[in-house]
């Protein structure tokens, strides 16, 4: 079966740091472009960041210069490294894998920023 496993969330300050990962197994992850998405309470579900099986990268505008996506294929795992964090960025974070038709989703990940 496919599993993405997130974590890392939790409460931090604005101002400050946190790195999500989501470890992957059940597909040729090389294979897929790596997503992540949040959606706060009363908004749809966004595209944050994603990388490809080649390593090109996209960001939200809201996030660029802030957020960075990597991807370590040794280990099935896409990171997503969050710096000055605002209280806007507080969401449930998703981690999701993309390969043409296949399509598949973690169990998201509470990442809350607030003094």
């Amino acid at each position: 079966q496919v599993q993405l496993v997130e974590s890392g969330g939790g409460l931090v300050q604005p101002g400050g740091s946190l790195r999500l990962s989501c470890a992957v197994s059940g597909i040729i992850f090389s294979l897929y472009t790596m997503g992540w998405y949040r959606q706060a309470p009363g908004r749809q579900r966004e595209l944050v960041a994603s990388i490809t099986s080649g390593g090109s990268t996209y960001y939200a505008d809201s996030v660029k210069g802030r957020f960075t996506i990597s991807r370590d294929n040794a280990k099935n795992t896409v990171y997503l490294q969050m710096n000055s964090l605002k209280p806007e960025d507080t969401a449930v974070y998703y981690c999701n894998a993309n390969y043409f038709k296949w399509d598949y989703w973690g169990q998201g990940t509470q990442v809350t920023v607030s003094s």
